[in-house]
């Protein structure tokens, strides 16, 4: 028994007779007698009552349609889902995050994403750029979002977006009276950035920009961790545009007017294990960051 002997089946009682089945299949119509006859055999009993009108099924052979039907049709669900992963618009993205996607652009490009790609799902982990880095390589991931600052070397990486940084200061400090500061004014601060172990890229980036005798503490947490100790008056912080638009309680961000306050936000992957997904999914962040003239 084979595929095609269920299609003659079913071609069978469709078309009420051998010679329709066979004009519709494009065969002889004695080709498809004889392999009914032969799967006939194999199972042991008899599919069609046969007469000068044409063919009709037993009441075995309705209980054998049944069977039949319900393998052709899971069988064009494979090849369906074949051909809709092979063009990328349903499957998996895991998706590693430098920073949550919160406010804009990144949220709305995942948001359209979703929109135009509703049946890919995303799943997101948080990483530092050591573990995201590690990840990649071991394809626990697919692709991820990684600041300019703390990516690694020889990285594909396409650049998506730009973000301005602003100084995020206690609500009652005493700069937080300016409309903008510069790197001189918090210079003198106690500035607290997001560090675990070696990875220490941030706090690299804050030093190239404030200078390396300020005054860092490393924490190994999220920026919300971090916003939640300058709130309580332990520091100041760099905090992105989008995360000052959702805001934080007792948190006044300012921007800084200095023409290098700011960074890429990069989209890596692994182009030599890219599934069609992925690929569409790299397409179009790359197009949608050029056609809304992110960078």
């Amino acid at each position: 028994m084979d595929l095609a002997d269920l299609q003659f089946v079913t071609a069978a009682v469709d078309a009420g007779n051998f010679a329709r089945a066979a004009l519709v299949l494009g065969l002889h119509a004695s080709t498809i007698s004889r392999r009914i006859a032969r799967l006939e055999d194999e199972l042991g009993l008899t599919l069609f009552e046969r007469n000068r009108a044409g063919v009709r099924l037993t009441p075995s052979g309705q209980t054998v349609m049944r069977h039949i039907r319900r393998v052709l049709a899971e069988v064009d669900a494979v090849k369906a889902a074949g051909r809709h992963n092979g063009l990328g618009t349903t499957g998996e993205i895991r998706l590693g995050l430098r920073m949550p996607p919160i406010g804009k652009p990144l949220g709305d490009l995942l948001r359209c994403w979703h929109g135009r790609y509703p049946g890919v799902s995303v799943v997101q982990f948080e990483m530092h750029e050591r573990e995201i880095a590690a990840a990649l390589a071991d394809r626990r991931l697919d692709a991820a979002f990684v600041p300019s600052f703390a990516l690694w070397p020889h990285a594909a990486m396409l650049p998506i977006y730009s973000e301005r940084l602003m100084a995020a200061l206690p609500a009652k400090h005493s700069l937080a009276r300016r409309k903008a500061l510069g790197w001189k004014e918090l210079s003198g601060e106690t500035v607290l950035v997001e560090g675990w172990g070696e990875s220490q890229a941030q706090r690299e980036f804050f030093a190239s920009l404030l200078g390396r005798n300020v005054d860092f503490q490393s924490h190994a947490a999220s920026k919300q961790y971090i916003l939640a100790f300058v709130a309580a008056g332990f520091g100041v912080t760099l905090a992105t545009e989008s995360q000052a638009e959702l805001g934080f309680p007792d948190v006044v961000f300012r921007p800084i007017s200095e023409a290098n306050a700011s960074f890429c936000v990069n989209l890596v992957w692994l182009p030599e294990c890219e599934e069609p997904v992925v690929g569409r999914f790299v397409a179009f962040m790359r197009d949608e960051a050029k056609d809304r003239g992110l960078l």
